[in-house]
């Protein structure tokens, strides 16, 4: 929820229409994570508006012109997707008659996405958020102030007045009011830019991360964050008009030498550009100006930050990851990319008859001992945790435990020192499982994280973790990454159970099959066609329900959310053990009801249960093991859906792969959006 994206070239000479195309072109990449509104905001080509203007800022006194020559921002927002703003921008342009080819050596451009929080999608609401006529402070921001009524009431008795319904507004009309504040009456400039910024964060109350533009301080950037992911990217140019990369130690004290900077809510929207990077922490202040880079570490018990130095790490993702290539959707390359990326999940970490996880080895003694291990997360990670904790259970010996984040927080569940809290989240910026994250901090548990983000919030927070090195994931529908953390957490328990003499016949053999786990899904994928004939066959119908057990109620429930996620169909997962307390009376002969029948110790127990769907006559597809066609309908009167027979722990892996498929082509069918479904965000960072 929510994108920023920003981009300072210096010495380095960028038109005017370049830099549109760049902030447009990071808007794009940052769309996978759902928004409803977009803005972005530039230089003008001329200075400070020579007209007095009255109200809103200075007390809402009439103040004459600034005494500064600075171009001042020009802001764009609009309603709905990013080409309506691209278009709106370029009509704008037009009619100011400004030049898209006009140089500049110097400029900075920041960017956003907004989701709706406070107030409803509309321009004045959406980002870069203004102090006031002139846009002597412009921001933007993703996260939610939690006191922005509070400093929005002082604002107010200071003489400014509010545009917007946003909480964003009262930051950048904060930054105008400090800035005057330590302003003397002669109009010299007394304050520093990162003074003002700092300034602002000690008012603040609430998770964020902020980017600020001024033309009281051209051409700087100033980003800061506390609790929302912030991603600087660096590019330092040997040629600036052939664009080659240099890798430089010195990128981030170098005065003179041509660089771009960007900055970004998520690493997706970073590569194209530049493999050198700097994840933000929290509390850090980070400064671009005249080509160096500064980092202050903002403290509230310190009347000023301290400077500390960072350390560019290199990004190891492909441009390619964030194109769809020759498919039609993010979500269709996601799923037949599933051999590849749980190819990459497992590499480097099996070795002979073993498991290495170097994120939990130092903590496995603590791990074997916990009092429990409780798996913690929300919609698809939280059902990848449920299809692993039997073997969990099964080779730990230890309690495990799910819980859903939020409900974790409404009961403000029991918790113990001697806990293993487990958080899982594609993003690693999931709002409910951070702050769930937060409360198992403070009771004392070791907090174990497994992300796909490198550098997210719960990669930098938990005490150690897994990344599941799934490849960057762009539709909002978990495909890949649900998989890769089932296959992640599989491993897991193989780690933590290496010295459970009792399992040791079945945990040799789960590695040693590991690796012909690819092989096998690239096999399910071969189903492609007959799952868009399934499809067509579905196409009207309004509600679907799914059965699973044991290892594959996960299954049902992961299976039933695509389905309800992208193609906008009622449709419910469902244990199949609670057939006959409630389920059974929805059962007739137009209700479409899959059965996921596969071999394993409940196979039996499922057959029983396909018997009794059958006698009251309901609209059956079930699911089986290759060659079991006939055990599991003998009468031909269902569909069936034949997979590969796998581990039992793995089976899972296998049997959401046809599902996915079909809620695919079933919201190709439909004519819904498949990357973007309604009303849902990939990074969910609001509660």
């Amino acid at each position: 929820m929510c994108g920023i994206f920003a981009y300072l070239n210096y010495n380095v000479t960028r038109e005017r229409r370049y830099i549109l195309e760049v902030l447009f072109k990071g808007l794009r990449r940052l769309e996978y994570r759902g928004y409803d509104s977009a803005g972005i905001a530039i230089d003008s080509d001329r200075g400070w508006p020579p007209a007095p203007v009255a109200g809103g800022e200075n007390g809402g006194k009439e103040t004459g012109r600034p005494a500064y020559d600075s171009p001042f921002p020009l802001i764009f927002r609009q309603e709905g997707k990013i080409e309506s703003l691209v278009g709106s921008v370029f009509s704008e342009v037009d009619a100011m008659d400004l030049n898209l080819e006009k140089p500049f050596s110097v400029h900075a451009g920041i960017a956003h996405t907004r989701w709706a929080t406070h107030g409803v999608p509309s321009p004045r609401n959406s980002h870069p958020q203004s102090s006031g006529p002139w846009n002597e402070f412009v921001v933007v921001h993703n996260g939610i102030i939690t006191n922005y009524e509070v400093l929005k009431e002082t604002l107010i008795r200071h003489g400014f007045t509010f545009e917007s319904e946003t909480d964003t507004e009262v930051i950048p009309k904060f930054a105008k009011f400090v800035f005057d504040k330590a302003h003397d009456e002669e109009g010299e400039q007394t304050v520093t830019f990162a003074q003002v910024v700092t300034e602002v964060m000690r008012q603040l109350e609430g998770a964020y991360s902020l980017i600020f533009k001024s033309p009281r301080y051209p051409n700087e950037l100033i980003a800061c964050k506390r609790g929302s992911t912030l991603i600087l990217g660096v590019k330092e140019l040997t040629d600036a008009n052939s664009g080659t990369f240099s890798h430089d130690d010195k990128t981030f004290t170098t005065i003179g030498k041509p660089k771009e900077f960007f900055f970004s809510s998520d690493l997706c929207a970073i590569v194209e550009h530049t493999k050198n990077y700097l994840a933000i922490e929290d509390d850090e202040v980070v400064h671009i100006k005249d080509g160096c880079v500064s980092i202050l570490k903002f403290d509230y018990g310190k009347e000023k930050p301290a400077s500390v130095q960072r350390a560019l790490s290199v990004l190891e993702m492909e441009v390619e990851q964030i194109k769809k290539g020759n498919y039609d959707h993010f979500m269709q390359k996601e799923i037949h990319e599933q051999p590849h990326s749980l190819t990459t999940t497992m590499r480097g970490r099996l070795r002979a008859n073993d498991v290495v996880l170097g994120g939990l080895k130092d903590h496995l003694k603590t791990i074997r001992h916990s009092r429990r291990i409780i798996f913690i997360g929300c919609g698809t990670s939280y059902n990848a945790a449920l299809a692993a904790r039997p073997f969990m259970e099964e080779l730990s010996g230890i309690p495990v435990t799910l819980e859903l984040a939020s409900d974790l927080l409404d009961r403000q569940g029991v918790m113990y020192r001697e806990d293993t809290a487990v958080f899982v989240s594609q993003s690693g910026e999931t709002a409910d499982t951070l702050l769930a994250l937060e409360y198992a901090l403070e009771h004392g548990a070791l907090c174990v994280g497994i992300t796909n983000t490198v550098g997210s919030t719960l990669a930098r927070k938990t005490h150690c973790g897994v990344h599941i090195n799934a490849g960057c994931e762009i539709g909002v529908a978990s495909t890949k990454a649900y998989t890769s953390q089932i296959v992640v957490m599989v491993m897991m328990a193989l780690a933590i159970g290496a010295d459970k003499i009792s399992t040791q016949s079945k945990r040799e053999a789960i590695i040693n099959s590991l690796p012909d786990l690819p092989n096998k899904v690239s096999e399910v994928l071969k189903l492609d066609n007959e799952m868009k004939d399934l499809a067509e066959s579905l196409i009207e119908v309004q509600s679907l329900l799914v059965f699973g057990r044991g290892y594959n109620y996960a299954t049902a429930l992961e299976g039933a959310l695509k389905v309800k996620e992208v193609a906008l169909t009622h449709s419910e997962g469902m244990l199949a053990g609670e057939m006959k307390h409630g389920p059974l009376a929805l059962v007739d002969e137009t209700l479409p009801i899959i059965v996921i029948a596969t071999r394993d110790a409940c196979f039996s127990k499922q057959q029983s249960v396909i018997q009794q769907l059958h006698a009251r006559k309901g609209r059956l597809i079930v699911m089986c093991s290759n060659g079991d066609a006939s055990s599991v309908c003998p009468s031909e009167s269902c569909r069936v859906i034949e997979v590969p027979q796998v581990a039992d722990c793995l089976q899972p892996v296998i049997n959401i792969v046809p599902l996915q498929l079909l809620a695919y082509h079933l919201t190709v069918l439909r004519g819904y959006d498949v990357d973007q479904p309604r009303n849902l965000a990939k990074s969910v960072t609001t509660q």
